[in-house]
């Protein structure tokens, strides 16, 4: 328990930071496993279309603060290679 006025405040805050992460993060997962359902299905149009989606979303992702840019690149590197070996 925090004993502290400043340690109190980082609780409150913590709470509110967790949640928003939490939104942001579940976002831009979900953008990202549409994508690769799309991907997987073989639907070229479909694919595209949510990989255009995805795209933002990682983008967002970074700026939040939620995944390194570095991580969001090599995602997004790798689902626009996917996308590439369909027909």
């Amino acid at each position: 328990m925090a004993h502290h006025k400043s340690a109190e405040k980082r609780i409150r805050q913590a709470v509110v930071a967790t949640a928003r992460n939490r939104t942001n993060n579940s976002r831009m997962k979900s953008a990202v496993k549409k994508a690769e359902v799309a991907i997987a299905s073989g639907n070229k149009a479909e694919a595209e279309a949510a990989l255009k989606a995805a795209m933002p979303e990682l983008a967002r992702g970074v700026v939040t603060g939620v995944v390194h840019k570095n991580t969001a690149a090599r995602k997004m590197s790798r689902l626009t290679k996917r996308l590439r070996t369909l027909a």
